[in-house]
């Protein structure tokens, strides 16, 4: 398999279901910023222009977070990223898409592209404030949510890396405080040797 990525965004949670899984996959690098997922080249595999980007074995194309990851649950039960009952895997599909949908494309796209909710540079402060408050509400429901466990559905999922990487995005990137619940998945999620790993081949230490 072969991932389309780019360290620190939210392609980071694939990559550790990856390395979660033990099996050989290749990293291609993206530099959003420089507009490579605007090249031809990459619009060939992907025309969304985005990351993560998965090319499976047989040369098929996966795109969008909870599909990928999903699939790589599915496809590799030796790895338990999967809960084995149905309410498991409704709650982890539940709480994956409340993080991408919410955290990530409402919360924090206001955070990091206000442009994209304005045309006036003046009110950009006033869209990140309005994203910060977003990500406040939300992690208070995740972090009610976590309240005694230290993984969304008991064990580790493929929820927890989406989790992760929003949380990695406010306690690192930002230098901000989770909340405890929150902060006590971060700090579990980090102390896994997959999840080191990722982080350290991403420039982010080990």
């Amino acid at each position: 398999m072969k991932l389309y990525c780019t360290p620190g965004t939210c392609s980071l949670g694939i990559h550790i279901l990856l390395e979660e899984i033990g099996k050989p996959y290749e990293l291609e690098t993206l530099a959003l910023a420089k507009g490579e997922q605007n090249k031809p080249e990459f619009t060939a595999v992907n025309p969304k222009s985005k990351v993560p980007t998965l090319v499976r074995d047989d040369g098929s194309v996966l795109t969008e977070f909870p599909a990928i990851a999903y699939y790589l649950a599915a496809s590799n039960p030796e790895a338990k990223l999967m809960p084995e009952t149905i309410d498991g895997q409704a709650r982890m599909l539940e709480t994956m898409d409340y993080v991408v949908s919410s955290v990530h494309m409402q919360a924090f796209s206001r955070v990091f592209r206000p442009s994209a909710y304005t045309d006036r540079e003046s009110e950009y402060d006033a869209v990140k404030a309005a994203g910060f408050a977003m990500v406040d509400k939300c992690f208070a429901i995740l972090d009610k949510q976590l309240a005694g466990k230290s993984y969304v559905t008991g064990s580790m999922s493929a929820a927890d890396a989406a989790l992760f990487y929003t949380e990695f995005w406010y306690a690192k990137r930002m230098g901000k405080t989770l909340p405890p619940n929150l902060a006590n998945h971060f700090a579990t999620m980090t102390s896994r040797p997959a999840v080191a790993k990722v982080l350290a081949d991403e420039g982010f230490g080990g």
